[in-house]
């Protein structure tokens, strides 16, 4: 798995759970370090061994971990180049819904060897949406869960959001929008420069 997606879980557990509780879990998943390096790529396994080991330390399960992972991923002033990414995708909720369909082509201009699973928006009404996480990555739908949920909240719209699970190999994420512009959501400027 890529190095920034394990960098990303690690910049979550430590700004979260604190350095100890990333540390318990790196031994305990036996991987003989305690950092990842962002532009590595790393076997498939540690990063499921590392999951298991901090979802057994927090006594969480990995849906719910990963979907704070996706929240973190938004919210947090540490990954603000990951807001401003997904903040181009629309001036609105809904636009920014219709651009994940190009979300891992985007990812990839941006880091070429990183491989996100494909995502297909469906807009069942003006209201309803489902969104279809290909796989490719275990628990991205998860993580997409808390990506939509800290969105909406980044754009100040009402938002309703389900895992629906599993249909025929696809995770699907249903959506109710009741108010697009349901509060006042945070300052973005597309030409700000990075402090």
């Amino acid at each position: 798995m890529h190095g920034l997606i394990n960098s990303a879980i690690q910049s979550f557990v430590c700004a979260t759970y604190g350095r100890a509780c990333w540390l318990r879990a790196t031994e305990a998943a036996g991987l003989g370090f305690a950092q990842f390096e962002a532009m590595l790529v790393y076997e498939e396994g540690l990063s499921s061994r590392v999951l298991d080991a901090l979802c057994a330390d927090l006594k969480r399960p990995k849906s719910e971990f990963l979907e704070d992972l996706g929240t973190y991923l938004v919210s947090h002033p540490n990954m603000e180049g990951l807001r401003r990414l997904l903040r181009f995708g629309g001036v609105t909720y809904v636009e920014f819904l219709h651009s994940l369909d190009d979300l891992s082509d985007r990812v990839r201009l941006a880091v070429s060897d990183l491989d996100l699973p494909a995502l297909e928006l469906c807009e069942l009404s003006p209201s309803e949406y489902e969104l279809k996480c290909h796989p490719g990555l275990p628990g991205y739908s998860s993580v997409m869960v808390g990506v939509l949920r800290a969105m909406a909240d980044d754009y100040g719209a009402l938002v309703m959001l389900s895992h629906d699970g599993d249909r025929d190999g696809v995770e699907v994420i249903s959506m109710s929008l009741f108010e697009s512009a349901f509060s006042e959501g945070r300052r973005f400027d597309l030409g700000a420069r990075k402090q």
